[in-house]
């Protein structure tokens, strides 16, 4: 009986490379990481791919089409593309496409937590974060620059839409530090302290 499928990143990019071509778990991944979707899908763990093939397995959205045998390499299972498949990829797509996901990134709740560090603390991490942020941004310009302009804008929108973010980032980022630096976003215990209801403080 097929499992119903709850989905994901990953999963949608596997179901786009099968209807594509059939194909091997470590030419998904391969593929995935030549085009430089690997900063939108995260597939660094090998393992995590192909738990996402045997849950699309059996939710049959995906089956086995042949094993590969070639001199060197371990037997490959050959993965397709279902009908059920290609219905469920484009009804994925079209829902993330047009309808914001409720997420819980970790750094607007690190951020809503920042008084449990002292400010001088709280402001090396943040100016670490920038700097983070800026090789991050020039790793994009650079793939995007290796790029040498062959290809279309529609094969770089996830790069351009990363950077955006990115540098929207690291703006508001060193704007807060700029703020931890003058003085004028503070905080000490005391202080907080008369944010505390009796009923917090029981």
């Amino acid at each position: 009986m097929a499992r119903k499928f709850q989905r994901s990143p990953l999963a949608l990019a596997v179901l786009s490379l099968l209807h594509e071509a059939p194909m091997h778990p470590y030419r998904m991944q391969r593929l995935i990481k030549d085009r430089g979707k690997d900063q939108v899908i995260n597939v660094q763990q090998r393992a995590s791919l192909y738990q996402t093939i045997n849950q699309l397995l059996q939710a049959d959205l995906i089956e086995s089409s042949e094993t590969e045998r070639q001199e060197g390499f371990p037997e490959r299972t050959v993965y397709k593309l279902t009908e059920k498949g290609h219905q469920t990829a484009v009804a994925w797509l079209r829902e993330m496409l047009s309808t914001p996901a409720q997420e819980f990134p970790e750094f607007p709740a690190a951020i809503s937590l920042l008084p449990l560090l002292p400010v001088a603390e709280a402001l090396a991490q943040l100016e670490l974060r920038e700097s983070r942020l800026v090789e991050q941004i020039a790793h994009i310009d650079q793939e995007v620059e290796s790029a040498g302009g062959d290809l279309p804008r529609l094969f770089l929108l996830e790069a351009e839409y990363m950077r955006l973010l990115l540098d929207t980032e690291l703006k508001w980022v060193r704007s807060v530090c700029a703020d931890l630096h003058s003085g004028k976003l503070a905080w000490d215990q005391s202080w907080l302290q008369t944010f505390t209801t009796p009923e917090d403080q029981t």
